[in-house]
């Protein structure tokens, strides 16, 4: 299969590297000195598969034309005008594993519903120093279409990408996944910023917890109010800790931070690292978008504001 990726974050490469030494052509979409480095060297993978490979990188957007699949892995701030300057693209599949819930939206405006499957992304990375990638998460990437019908073409991606070596199937929910997913990150974003601390070790502290547990509460407010079912899905078992006690929503969530920190003690989520590396972090379109949504409903927020405003503060002063 034919595959173009915009961005050439720990996402992208990851995509691009595995979809690659599959034997599929790839053509990975970056910018300026990354685009030349990753040309030169090629991809590098470290952590949970070590390998290199390589693949075509543009760095002019207006290069590729017809692909059979189009992958938007940018930051959320960057989408609209990274979308916008794809002039000569015509995917015949779209989707994105960008975060939070509008993602299917921005691509639908480009390149129409018909073209668009939803995706959510259960797999992570992150960038290193010297442009390689360390892979520290692989549970799915979850692929279906919009309306829920049984889908020959999300069935040929999925298997694709998931015989190349990141697991991936296909959801006929693909909705309640993707809100499932948003709700608990919600969370996790915040409180990665917050605390800076890897992912386990601060989901694992009871304090912590309590605080990601009414988060993750206010949050589902939102998906309830559209009649959107939530479930426990990896990375947060959403559907119990709304359904529970607080203080077994508590107990919910110190599990996933053992379970984290014992299968994944170097997993930082990519808001962290955007931090740590003073880069702007994706806070608006995602948390802030919760919020606003939550405000124009009329639903109580507190936690999750407050959280937001510092959140918010600390973007203030950063690049």
């Amino acid at each position: 299969m034919h595959f173009v990726i915009m961005g050439a974050g720990a996402l992208g490469i990851l995509l691009a590297a595995h979809l690659s030494r599959a034997g599929h052509t790839v053509q990975l979409v970056a910018r300026g000195a990354r685009a030349r480095a990753l040309a030169e060297a090629g991809l590098e993978v470290r952590g949970l598969a070590t390998f290199r490979a390589r693949c075509t990188v543009l760095d002019d957007p207006s290069s590729p034309g017809e692909t059979d699949v189009f992958i938007n892995t940018v930051k959320t701030h960057d989408s609209a005008q990274a979308l916008a300057s794809l002039t000569r693209l015509q995917p015949r599949v779209a989707f994105s594993v960008q975060n939070g819930v509008v993602k299917e939206a921005e691509l639908i405006e480009r390149f129409g519903a018909a073209a668009v499957l939803g995706a959510m992304a259960d797999f992570s990375g992150e960038l290193e120093d010297d442009d390689a990638v360390l892979f520290t998460r692989n549970i799915n990437l979850h692929l279906g279409e919009l309306d829920g019908a049984p889908s020959a073409r999300a069935t040929e991606i999925a298997t694709a990408i998931h015989d190349a070596g990141i697991n991936a199937r296909v959801a006929t929910d693909i909705q309640s996944v993707i809100w499932s997913k948003f709700t608990g990150w919600v969370a996790l974003f915040l409180m990665s910023v917050l605390t800076r601390r890897y992912t386990g070790q601060y989901l694992s502290d009871p304090d912590v917890a309590l605080v990601v547990a009414r988060i993750v509460r206010e949050t589902a407010l939102l998906p309830q109010s559209l009649g959107i079912p939530l479930q426990d899905i990896s990375p947060m078992p959403v559907l119990g800790i709304t359904s529970d006690t607080e203080a077994e929503a508590v107990t919910r969530v110190v599990g996933v931070g053992e379970r984290m920190h014992a299968n994944a003690p170097l997993h930082r989520l990519s808001a962290l690292q955007d931090l740590l590396r003073g880069k702007r972090l994706e806070l608006d379109q995602t948390v802030g978008y919760a919020c606003r949504e939550g405000a124009r409903l009329g639903l109580a927020q507190p936690v999750l504001n407050t959280c937001h405003g510092i959140a918010a503060g600390i973007n203030h002063g950063l690049g």
